[in-house]
């Protein structure tokens, strides 16, 4: 059942608490906080904000959720209509909240779309491999 959860939903989340919270008053402006800022041979100095780091995050959870993908259960089913249900959640959010129209937004809005469209895709595919017709 757990299996079930969307791992999508963790960034929606997150970004939502960064934005709304009510404690410290962290909005928009949290998410250009810098995480780390590395010098590099070149000179350049390379600088990673918090934004950043939840699209960092919500890649490698995509990864994690093609993985799932390819299970073939009773569970599949349900986990790609959550993932329809955490796509809506972010296209409407990115469309009616005025703190997601942001480019952050977009892209973790394109990432749960990209869940979507492969998590379907690799169910058809691998569900066609299971089928076996006698002759």
């Amino acid at each position: 059942m757990i299996a079930a959860i969307p791992l999508m939903i963790i960034p929606l989340i997150f970004y939502n608490v960064l934005v709304f919270s009510p404690y410290g008053g962290l909005g928009l402006e949290s998410l250009s906080n810098e995480i780390i800022s590395v010098a590099m041979i070149s000179g350049a100095v390379w600088t990673m904000e918090l934004g950043d780091t939840v699209i960092v995050a919500a890649l490698v959870l995509l990864f994690f959720e093609v993985l799932k993908a390819t299970r073939t259960g009773s569970w599949s089913l349900i986990d790609h209509l959550l993932s329809t249900l955490v796509f809506v959640a972010f296209l409407v959010e990115f469309l009616l909240v005025r703190q997601a129209a942001t480019d952050i937004f977009f892209i973790l809005t394109v990432i749960a779309f990209i869940d979507l469209v492969a998590g379907f895709s690799v169910s058809i595919r691998s569900a066609g491999r299971d089928v076996s017709i006698g002759l």
